[in-house]
């Protein structure tokens, strides 16, 4: 599937009718077939983009309207269901058709695994890069209950392509002891618990590099985003989220695309969790992308 082709299903608000005329491709990846406790996330992506419906297109943390920001809604990618390394196989070729054009790939998942086949087409293109990664868990296993494709090692992998030293991870309170054994001796950047702050610390380091950032919507309080797979207790405001959004924006550095996943409706009939991300990535188009 190409990224350009006719989509007929819902479009996140003020999507451009066509892509050629936009610089930034939004997408979904319904994929949710490795995840160890509650599946969903595959719904994930259209209910964000039916939340944004009732989205300002103005956005005050920006001062900044959507009108501003050349950007195409896709659709979702049509992954097969139930097989994982098919799945990662046509994300990775779809991203890599993105970069080509020279176009900014911004993802909607889905489970986290999703995430590593966007690193492999970008790591083909951009030798020198670093990975941000807001989160509540590790991801750093490199396998789960005998299986390597899992939402639980996609950071793991990523460390092992672009090197522990250019991971930088924020959020974490979950994982296993090997895990946090792991982001200690690799010499891989891991902050445990806060966002915000850490962040602040390191974005000067980064400045003017190549950086990918991926949002896990768990790394808020269950209390913010009951909607997820595995949810943890103890994480961050929607308005610290928010607010380490605005800090990258405002850094020096080239983010070269981003992806927001693992939102599962199910979990939240209050619809909150998808209103959050739905402007969460209101403000990742506003503030990331050029």
């Amino acid at each position: 599937m190409r990224f350009d082709e006719a989509y007929s299903g819902k479009v996140f608000i003020m999507s451009r009718p066509t892509a050629e005329e936009s610089d930034v491709i939004l997408f979904g990846m319904p994929m949710d077939w490795t995840v160890s406790f509650r599946p969903g996330s595959r719904f994930g992506p259209n209910r964000i983009r039916e939340a944004s419906l009732g989205l300002e297109e103005y956005s005050p943390y920006a001062d900044k309207h959507l009108e501003e920001v050349a950007y195409f809604d896709a659709g979702d990618i049509p992954l097969p269901f139930g097989n994982p390394q098919r799945s990662i196989d046509m994300i990775q070729d779809y991203v890599t058709t993105i970069l080509d054009q020279g176009k900014f790939p911004l993802g909607m998942g889905g489970e986290h695994l999703v995430t590593w086949p966007i690193i492999q087409a970008f790591h083909e293109k951009y030798s020198d890069m670093a990975f941000i990664h807001i989160d509540a868990h590790a991801d750093l296993r490199e396998e789960y209950e005998g299986e390597a494709l899992s939402h639980s090692t996609p950071v793991r992998k990523i460390c092992e392509l672009i090197g522990p030293e250019n991971v930088y991870s924020f959020g974490i309170r979950s994982g296993m002891r090997e895990e946090f054994q792991y982001a200690k001796e690799s010499g891989m950047h891991m902050s445990k618990f806060e966002v915000a702050e850490p962040l602040k610390k390191v974005l000067p380091t980064l400045s003017g590099r190549n950086v990918y950032v991926t949002i896990d919507i768990d790394v808020l309080d269950p209390a913010y985003a009951p909607g997820t797979g595995t949810a943890e207790a103890g994480g961050i405001s929607s308005k610290e989220l928010l607010e380490s959004i605005r800090m990258i924006a405002d850094s020096d550095l080239n983010i070269i695309g981003a992806d927001l996943v693992e939102v599962a409706p199910a979990y939240d009939p209050s619809e909150q969790t998808q209103i959050t991300a739905s402007k969460m990535i209101r403000e990742i188009l506003l503030g990331w992308t050029k």
